[in-house]
């Protein structure tokens, strides 16, 4: 398969950026009702491999300057971001929020992706919590756009040397800022996992649907056997289990072992704002449950459909309008593929 005769959405990918939406929304409904879903912020570490996959497959199909490159990523990044960080701020000041201490410092600092401890408990998130990752993401993006600069053959030594490099230093250095803290965590190697997956893939290398199913299925009972006997887990466990399920998925997806289902598709172009606007419906729901007595199963269930819901209407609503906006004088199904295809 050429590169100019593969699809704009690889709907392998989406499903996986579905399934990685859905277990955050399970982690953070599980804390709300009492179940212990902890491996389910392992989503966090399959968003992180197929942005590196993402990302590279993009760039390598439509060459672009890395101003053009970070405009783009902008655009599809911080409106919908701020939006959701503004209904958080504007709840806080209206008492919605009890526990979420507000100031201007650390506000600016959310919006603006510099990791900063907040005060409401002194760990490095920003005031919508789950914006943590977009720091990751937007670092991410600023050293990927400066080795655009390089030649193709050198970008992705270039970004893996620098990433390796800050992780090394992380592991021989001790320090509290929150910059060095946050920039020299292993998951940060993700991105390049990732990225080598795409480069592999590209070229044709990525094959094997007896070899794709299998990785994936290994992932898949790999994060279930965390989950089940509730073992520790972190990026150097979570990040091997996302890569081989990104990998594999991509090896289904070339073999054309992957059909177009609506619902995970449509699941999958919502899963940023689903990331984005589950907790407050959860917050919602669980409290409503709890206050009415429900059994935990029901609160969970009931919390769980409701950040869908509220994802997807953020989506529909929201996330979509500004896309097409932000797309001009393209005709809507161009713009549309474009939005599928960068994720």
């Amino acid at each position: 398969m050429t590169q100019e005769s593969r699809p704009a959405t690889l709907y392998g990918i989406q499903y996986l950026r579905a399934l990685a939406a859905l277990a955050v929304v399970f982690f953070h409904a599980g804390e709300r009702s009492g179940h212990a879903l902890a491996i389910g912020a392992a989503g966090v570490d399959v968003f992180f491999v197929i942005s590196g996959f993402i990302m590279w497959v993009i760039v390598a199909r439509r060459p672009v300057s890395p101003g053009r490159f970070l405009a783009e990523r902008l655009r599809r990044i911080v409106p919908v971001y701020w939006l959701a960080t503004g209904v958080m701020a504007a709840g806080a000041l209206l008492g919605l929020f009890p526990n979420l201490v507000l100031t201007a410092l650390h506000l600016l600092a959310s919006l603006f992706f510099v990791p900063l401890p907040s005060p409401s408990s002194g760990e490095v998130w920003p005031v919508l919590v789950q914006g943590w990752t977009l720091n990751y993401e937007l670092f991410f993006y600023a050293v990927f756009a400066a080795c655009l600069l390089l030649p193709a053959r050198m970008r992705l030594a270039a970004v893996a040397a620098i990433f390796l490099a800050l992780v090394a230093l992380g592991l021989a250095v001790t320090s509290e800022n929150p910059l060095f803290v946050t920039y020299t965590r292993p998951i940060i190697l993700e991105f390049v996992a990732g990225m080598l997956i795409g480069r592999l893939w590209l070229a044709g290398r990525v094959r094997g649907r007896g070899l794709g199913l299998a990785l994936v299925v290994l992932s898949l009972a790999g994060f279930a056997v965390i989950g089940l006997l509730r073992l520790p887990f972190d990026e150097w466990t979570c990040g091997p289990l996302a890569a081989m399920l990104v990998y594999g998925t991509a090896a289904l997806e070339r073999e054309g072992g992957v059909p177009h289902l609506r619902l995970p598709a449509l699941l999958g172009d919502a899963s940023y704002s689903i990331y984005l606007w589950h907790t407050f419906a959860i917050s919602v729901v669980a409290k409503a449950g709890t206050m009415l007595g429900l059994a935990p199963a029901l609160v969970f269930l009931a919390s769980v459909l409701a950040g869908l819901l509220a994802g997807l209407a953020g989506y529909r609503l929201i996330e979509r309008p500004l896309l097409r906006g932000f797309s001009g004088k393209r005709r809507p199904e161009v713009a549309r593929k474009a939005v599928a295809a960068e994720g």
